[in-house]
């Protein structure tokens, strides 16, 4: 493992790991948890995030990135900022849980054009279900899904849900924290 990775995945133990017991949002529990805000919000943190996420989406070259509101949104901002750093212009947007009520009423925001090539970003998957609802919603408005691309794989079924329909590139595993999937 390269050093940005390790320590990427240093800071996701120290700042996001927690043993208890927790209520996914796949509805499975759990006895424990990744909080990736907590780690998110750290300049050291989403800086290395941006850096592994614009290597691993640039040889497929997208015309957007984004993914379901919340998580994907400081994930999108930071790739977005090393996609310009590298010297390519990149759209990113993010997909509402549910519509607005007032102004537009759209799911997605940001510039998302039909025949885009597009890449899912989230960040921790359990059964792939969240990262699903983004890939459908971007598909009916015309987006080719190229990658669904998350920071961490809890290996509970994300792959097997996704990969029929695109690749699927986990940054770590949940092996990497050193736990056994549940």
């Amino acid at each position: 493992m390269d050093s940005k990775r390790q320590k990427l995945l240093e800071a996701f133990k120290s700042r996001a790991f927690q043993t208890g017991h927790f209520v996914l949002a796949s509805g499975k529990t759990s006895t424990y948890y990744i909080d990736s805000k907590k780690a998110l919000f750290n300049s050291l943190v989403i800086d290395l995030l941006g850096e592994l996420f614009w290597e691993i989406i640039a040889p497929l070259k997208p015309d957007a990135i984004g993914g379901l509101e919340v998580g994907a949104i400081p994930i999108t901002a930071a790739t977005l900022v090393k996609s310009q750093q590298h010297g390519v212009s990149l759209e990113g947007f993010f997909v509402r849980k549910k519509a607005k009520e007032h102004g537009s009423k759209q799911r997605i925001e940001g510039v998302l054009a039909p025949g885009s090539k597009v890449i899912i970003l989230d960040d921790v998957l359990t059964t792939g279900g969240s990262a699903m609802e983004a890939v459908e919603e971007v598909e009916k408005i015309g987006c080719k899904v190229v990658a669904v691309v998350c920071i961490v794989d809890r290996l509970q079924g994300a792959r097997e849900l996704i990969e029929p329909r695109c690749p699927f590139i986990p940054l770590f595993t949940i092996r990497d924290f050193g736990v056994t999937p549940q």
